[in-house]
């Protein structure tokens, strides 16, 4: 197995993140320290990261539902309320698979599979995530073309895959892209504020009728869709 993917498994996050832990020259293999990356190991080498053992832990995944407030981090240098104060400490070392922003609120999937952090998160795969978004004043729907052709912001050229207006300030947006704020920024762009911003989808998951703050494990069934569920049609 190759080496990325080893540490991925034991938890230490996606695998370009396990890239940069061997760039770094933060992993040894046998008391060697190795930057090469395409370094493979069998079950009887002796990994560390960082002098630490590293061993392939059982893989877990959580469904959280987000509140507004809470930051997408382990550790928050301004002592804010991180999403980890809402997981149990059981679960061991998790992370997070892409992140909500401190005022959006939502689904956010937080797993030690980093093969599947991958797969969601890497624009290649074109996994849907689906959003609720309340407005300040009503939507033009002339507008709607643009936001799907898409158009230049300050984090890059940011376009949504589907957009449908439920009722004049209330939108389901759907994104392949994950560009930083990128729902608030398209749409402070055209003239409108954003009042609320609720993740509701990533590919085939749905949040459901999970209330703000609680956590539920994935079933099965659940992740081998998510495995699965690239190129999924926006709804």
């Amino acid at each position: 197995m190759r080496l990325n993917r080893f540490l991925a498994a034991a938890g230490y996050g996606s695998r370009r993140a396990c890239e940069a832990l061997i760039l770094d020259g933060k992993v040894s293999i046998n008391g060697h320290f190795v930057r090469e990356l395409a370094t493979t190991v069998s079950p009887e080498d002796d990994v560390r990261v960082a002098g630490k053992t590293a061993r392939s832990a059982p893989q877990v995944y959580l469904l959280l539902h987000k509140p507004r407030g809470y930051v997408c981090t382990r550790s928050d240098e301004r002592g804010r309320k991180t999403i980890f104060d809402l997981i149990p400490g059981h679960f061991g070392r998790l992370f997070h698979v892409g992140r909500l922003d401190k005022d959006s609120e939502g689904l956010i999937l937080l797993t030690n599979d980093g093969n599947l952090s991958q797969r969601l998160t890497h624009p290649a795969h074109e996994v849907d995530k689906e959003y609720e978004v309340l407005i300040d004043k009503p939507f033009d729907s002339t507008l709607k073309p643009k936001f799907l052709r898409g158009f230049q912001t300050e984090e890059g050229r940011a376009k949504v895959e589907g957009l449908h207006v439920i009722a004049p300030t209330h939108l389901k947006v759907i994104l392949r892209q994950g560009l930083k704020r990128q729902i608030r920024l398209m749409f402070y762009q055209m003239g409108y504020e954003v009042k609320r911003l609720m993740r509701v989808r990533i590919g085939p998951v749905e949040m459901g009728r999970l209330k703000c703050g609680e956590w539920r494990l994935l079933k099965a069934s659940e992740v081998a869709l998510l495995s699965g569920s690239g190129k999924k049609k926006a709804k």
